[in-house]
């Protein structure tokens, strides 16, 4: 196991609330499945998405800042546009997420560079659902 493994292992099998931004109702989206997947291994998600009320069971909000104060979000989980990424990077800084996750093909160096200034520890380009299958995590709770 490398130490990007290892550090991945334990940002994973540490998080328990993973707001997924671009979360889309129709299953056979991408950021549906790996929604519904991370919800069966025992995650919390948030759907958010300013243009559904509720995704998967669950109350959806507008933007990050728009998520309640008191909901601890652990990773910030981006399904958009690596173009869209910056103001999605600046609302994770601001609630102080411990990590902000693009998916496969989000990448954005300038938010990255920030996040990670922040104290963020940033994954780009990167599927959460595929690597939470690779390191076996186990299911929580």
């Amino acid at each position: 196991m490398t130490a990007d493994d290892v550090r991945l292992r334990e940002i994973l099998a540490g998080a328990r609330t993973i707001a997924v931004v671009g979360l889309s109702d129709k299953p056979e989206r991408d950021s549906n499945e790996v929604a519904r997947y991370l919800k069966a291994q025992g995650y919390r998600i948030v759907p958010v998405n300013p243009l559904l009320p509720t995704v998967l069971g669950e109350t959806s909000y507008p933007s990050v800042a728009a998520i309640p104060p008191e909901v601890r979000v652990d990773i910030v989980d981006v399904f958009r546009r690596s173009s869209e990424v910056p103001p999605i990077a600046e609302e994770a800084i601001a609630r102080k997420a411990p990590t902000l996750w693009m998916q496969l093909g989000v990448e954005n160096a300038a938010s990255a560079q920030a996040a990670r200034a922040a104290g963020l520890t940033v994954l780009e380009n990167l599927c959460i659902m595929r690597e939470h299958r690779r390191l076996g995590i186990p299911r929580i709770g």
